[in-house]
């Protein structure tokens, strides 16, 4: 089982020529397999009983061989931690932020930070749902189910040029709908965060162990677990009939992706 099975990831993979002199030499000496994905996860774990400063502690990065070709996402674990703590403290009031999050222990998680380089983070997540922007990025022919060791896993992946030019396409089929916005604008946000990347990258999304929680939501539903699972077209056909003006076309597509993720967010407030 998966260290933390309930977040689902979204990765860019750059092309080794893309990194500094130093880091091209470090990821190059990794091997590729599938472990890293758990050491990550056992490490954010680590951090929520001793924390530490992100920053002292040497990243790590999962690696992808394509065609011969080497392609990195690197952790960016000190970027992530202060992204998430910033975020945390902005969605509170300061009074109440304290009770969560000691003074003592905000500061041992920022130590480092002002001697720290903050790049944008090649990893975003999410926890107990992937949110409907996501799937945008991809066709259902870039998408991998399967079992392994930690259960069932879908991956979908598809080469940034690709996810760019769809990211754009759906932006303008929701701005030409509903105009600025807050949705708009996290279709917006995504673009630009493409568009940090190598040319030449790899956009990756994967369920991690929310695939597992989708496959038994699915089966209970009397569906076919993850053979069932349209997320992909459903998000796609919503994004069509907003750009052809088909309303009823549109809510179709988006009423069935959420009802399908409701139920797995909902197994958050089970546990």
């Amino acid at each position: 089982m998966r260290p933390t099975p309930y977040v689902a990831s979204l990765r860019i993979y750059e092309p080794l020529s893309a990194f500094d002199p130093a880091d091209r030499l470090r990821w190059s000496q990794l091997e590729t397999n599938s472990e890293t994905i758990g050491e990550e996860q056992k490490l954010a774990l680590r951090r929520t009983i001793f924390p530490e400063s992100p920053a002292l502690r040497p990243d790590g990065a999962h690696v992808l061989e394509i065609e011969g070709a080497r392609y990195v996402s690197p952790w960016s674990t000190a970027t992530r931690c202060w992204a998430a703590l910033e975020d945390f403290k902005i969605s509170l009031p300061s009074s109440v932020t304290g009770y969560f999050l000691p003074q003592a222990q905000e500061e041992v998680i920022t130590s480092g930070a002002e001697f720290f380089d903050t790049k944008v983070p090649h990893i975003l997540t999410e926890t107990w749902i992937i949110p409907p922007r996501w799937f945008s990025l991809f066709i259902p022919e870039e998408r991998v189910r399967g079992r392994d060791g930690n259960g069932t896993f879908t991956i979908m992946r598809t080469t940034i040029a690709n996810a760019k030019l769809r990211s754009e396409m759906a932006h303008q089929a929701v701005h030409g709908a509903f105009g600025d916005g807050p949705v708009e604008e996290e279709i917006a946000q995504l673009g630009d965060w493409l568009d940090a990347f190598h040319p030449q990258s790899f956009l990756e999304l994967d369920y991690g162990g929310l695939a597992g929680y989708l496959e038994n939501s699915l089966i209970s539903a009397g569906e076919d677990g993850l053979d069932a699972d349209t997320s992909i077209e459903d998000v796609l056909s919503s994004i069509a009939g907003l750009a052809s003006g088909d309303g009823a076309l549109a809510g179709r597509g988006y009423e069935r992706l959420v009802t399908r993720w409701r139920r797995v967010a909902a197994l958050e407030q089970a546990m």
